[in-house]
C-alpha cells in the first residue's frame, strides 16, 4: 500500500512540474511580438523549413534562411530539395520588412531562380538594408507538380 501510494504522489508531482513548465513556456512565448507567423527576434538568423502541401511525390523539403550579418547588412535566402532528379525544380526567395508594432509585412525585394534536370536548388544574396527593421524571408518551393512554401522569424538589423 506504502508504495502505490509513494508511486501516486511521484506522478501528481511529475505532472503538476509538466503543467507548470507548459505554462511558463506559453506564457514567455506570448510576450514576443508576432506577424503573420513570424516572431520579431534579435536572433543572429533563422531557418524555416517546408511544410508539405503537395498532391504529388517529388517535393522532399523546402528551407527559407536569415542572417543578420551586421549593421545594415542581412544575407537571405533558400533551397529546394526534390525526392528524385526532376524536370525543373525551383526557389522563389521573398525578403520582407516590418517594425514593431506593424500588422503585415511589406515586400522588400525578391529572386527566382530553377535548375533543370535536378534535384536541389539553392538561391541567396547578401543585401545593404536599411537598418531599424525586422527582416525575414519567405520561399516557395517547387519539384516537379509539387509546390510549398518556408518562412523565417524576423532578425532585427541595426542602423549601420
Amino acid at each position: 500500500m506504502k508504495r502505490r501510494l509513494l508511486s501516486l504522489g511521484c506522478t501528481l508531482i511529475m505532472l503538476a512540474r509538466i503543467i507548470m513548465t507548459s505554462a511558463v513556456d506559453s506564457q514567455a512565448a506570448s510576450d514576443v511580438p508576432m506577424i503573420d507567423g513570424s516572431y520579431l527576434t534579435h536572433e543572429d538568423e533563422s531557418v524555416g523549413c517546408s511544410t508539405k502541401m503537395t498532391r504529388g511525390e517529388d517535393l522532399l523539403v523546402g528551407y527559407s534562411k536569415c542572417v543578420e550579418v551586421g549593421p545594415g547588412k542581412f544575407y537571405g535566402g533558400g533551397s529546394t530539395i526534390a525526392v528524385q532528379t526532376v524536370e525543373k525544380v525551383g526557389v522563389g526567395v521573398s525578403v520582407e520588412r516590418a517594425k514593431k508594432g506593424d500588422d503585415h509585412w511589406t515586400g522588400y525585394r525578391g529572386w527566382m531562380k530553377f535548375n533543370h534536370n535536378a534535384d536541389r536548388v539553392s538561391s541567396s544574396q547578401m543585401l545593404d538594408v536599411e537598418g531599424g527593421y525586422y527582416y525575414r524571408v519567405s520561399c516557395i518551393h517547387s519539384a516537379g507538380n509539387d509546390v510549398s512554401s518556408s518562412f523565417t522569424d524576423g532578425v532585427y538589423i541595426e542602423e549601420p
